[in-house]
């Protein structure tokens, strides 16, 4: 366990320093990017060791996963952000454990959402996921909603009991305009979520950039990166 702690901290530090690095480049405060641990495969251990190490927020993105990892480790001071792409029957269960659900994209979901958050009386705070491979109409092969769309589901999350419009988030697109672009996508969220905020002020957050390409993301003003591989390492295949 020490070494996988040694071995954690060393990782986590290299990202920091990447952190600070692309803040200090684009003429940010390093407080202006919060860190979010992808801990997607890996044990409640290691989220028990992040947190020792002073990591407040961290990510899964499957329910069969995440609810027993956050049940585990239900006495930490962590902020649970669910990523992966929700299905409705597994709303129940994602509910009682997310602080933030960042890949809210169609109208259903946020409904079965409100419907949960008020049962269980919580408070969801909801990222409207962007999918910028998509038409202006439709929905991105990994998930999220057009650009086109952000305006309508926003309106709805907004006005849905027991949850929280707190912003935008995007997955950089393999595929159409973006792909490989990693930067001019960013930039694009960034100017949706500028349009968003001037409807909904208080949806400032901007989840965008992944182990490869957090620089880029911090550059264009992203406020929350999304960060696995750098900090765990290469993940086990599953099954």
């Amino acid at each position: 366990m020490t070494d996988r702690k040694d071995e954690l901290a060393e990782n986590l530090a290299k990202v920091e320093r990447r952190i600070a690095a692309a803040c200090a480049a684009a003429g940010r405060s390093r407080d202006e990017v919060t860190l979010i641990v992808v801990t997607k495969t890996y044990p409640a251990s290691d989220v028990r060791i992040l947190a020792e190490l002073g990591v407040r927020h961290v990510a899964e993105n499957r329910d069969q996963d995440a609810a027993p990892k956050a049940a585990d480790c239900s006495d930490l001071p962590l902020a649970w952000h669910f990523v992966g792409q929700l299905q409705t029957n597994k709303v129940r269960s994602v509910a009682g454990y997310a602080d933030f659900v960042q890949s809210v994209d169609r109208a259903r979901l946020v409904t079965a959402l409100s419907k949960e958050a008020v049962r269980q009386e919580r408070e969801l705070g909801c990222l409207i996921q962007v999918a910028l491979d998509a038409g202006e109409s439709a929905r991105g092969e990994r998930g999220g909603v057009a650009p086109g769309g952000v305006e309508e589901l926003a309106g709805l999350v907004a006005d849905a009991p027991g949850l929280r419009l707190a912003g935008l988030m995007t997955v950089a697109p393999l595929t159409g305009e973006y792909a490989g672009r990693q930067r001019a996508a960013f930039e694009r969220l960034m100017d949706l979520s500028t349009d968003l905020r001037r409807a909904h002020p208080a949806a400032n957050m901007v989840s965008a950039g992944m182990s490869a390409d957090l620089e880029e993301a911090v550059a264009a003003g992203a406020t929350h990166v999304r960060v696995g591989t750098a900090v765990l390492g290469v993940r086990p295949r599953l099954g």
